[in-house]
């Protein structure tokens, strides 16, 4: 298993690499000029072609991708056109809510989520299934911001239950850091509640056609016994699969609910870094994501190792 571990480990450096490459490209594929937008409509070619300089984009695809991957190495993201201020400072100022708001998503939806799938799983067929399943189809079909605005405007305006937008630090409270994550949660966790829930259903539905769980209830094993013990423990490979290609939504989607709800985090970052095509806060917010992935996917595969003892690379 250590063996394995390693492999797999060492496997996400060529990964990374290619993600790196991708990231820089940014600067080459985005439209655009960064040069002309930070010289203004006002300028002459000659003051773009001093500020490209001062940039370094006057310089080789290789040369410039060279110099970037061995800063990014070290730590160094690039400072903000816009701001001046480096890249990593600004991401680690915004890093707290965006975190908070994928943590407390992750925990809401796979408590709502595993339960609801094998329970339609149980009641394979009745109107509990077809509930679940509905309610599933709607979460996918509905967007995140349709679903942010109505929660904000009956929860928040309406019924003044909790903040209609904004962040509150952790260290000011758990309270108050809370309340102002539940709308953001929910509006989010919607999608992933579906997928988590439509991909426990039918793992279970397999599972609990086998003949051992079959010969658990005839053991007089209880029936709750039957379905978190021996047919969830069986069914987790597929399910801990989705949480984990999940973290893609939770990415994306972190982006338009922390705009809905004006919560200052990486994505209204990316948001505003796009607007003002601040490329090297662009590359290293995605850089981040990617590695956050790419990290997240490494952690699922070793899971497996102790998931399933059948599986052995």
């Amino acid at each position: 298993m250590l063996g394995y571990i390693l492999r797999r480990t060492l496997s996400t450096i060529p990964v990374m690499a290619m993600v790196g490459l991708f990231v820089f490209s940014l600067l080459y594929i985005a439209p655009g000029d960064p040069a002309a937008v930070i010289a203004g409509d006002q300028a002459s070619p000659a003051d773009i072609a001093r500020i490209r300089a001062n940039l370094g984009l006057d310089r080789p695809f290789l040369v410039q991708f060279g110099e970037w991957a061995w800063r990014t190495l070290h730590a160094d993201l690039g400072t903000s056109i816009f701001t001046n201020l480096p890249v990593t400072q600004m991401i680690g100022q915004r890093i707290e809510p965006t975190v908070s708001l994928m943590l407390v998503t992750l925990i809401f939806a796979i408590i709502i989520a595993v339960p609801m799938g094998v329970v339609a799983a149980w009641k394979a067929g009745t109107w509990v299934d077809r509930a679940i399943m509905t309610f599933a189809v709607l979460g996918f079909s509905v967007p995140v911001f349709v679903i942010g605005y109505v929660l904000a405007y009956t929860f928040a305006l309406q019924l003044d239950w909790f903040p209609v937008q904004g962040y509150t630090p952790i260290a000011e409270g758990i309270g108050p850091w809370l309340s102002n994550l539940v709308l953001p949660a929910i509006s989010l966790g919607c999608v992933y509640i579906a997928l988590i829930a439509r991909i426990t259903r039918a793992s279970m539905l397999e599972v609990l056609a086998q003949d051992y769980v079959r010969t658990a209830k005839a053991k007089g094993l209880g029936q709750g016994g039957v379905l978190f013990i021996h047919a969830l423990k069986n069914a987790a490979v597929p399910i801990v699969t989705v949480i984990g290609i999940g973290i893609a939504l939770l990415i994306g989607g972190a982006v338009v609910t922390e705009s809905v709800f004006a919560i200052p985090g990486l994505g209204r970052l990316t948001v505003d870094a796009i607007l003002r095509r601040d490329y090297p806060v662009i590359q290293g917010v995605v850089l981040l994501f990617s590695f956050v992935y790419v990290l997240v996917n490494l952690i699922i595969d070793i899971l497996y190792t102790f998931l399933d003892p059948r599986i052995r690379y």
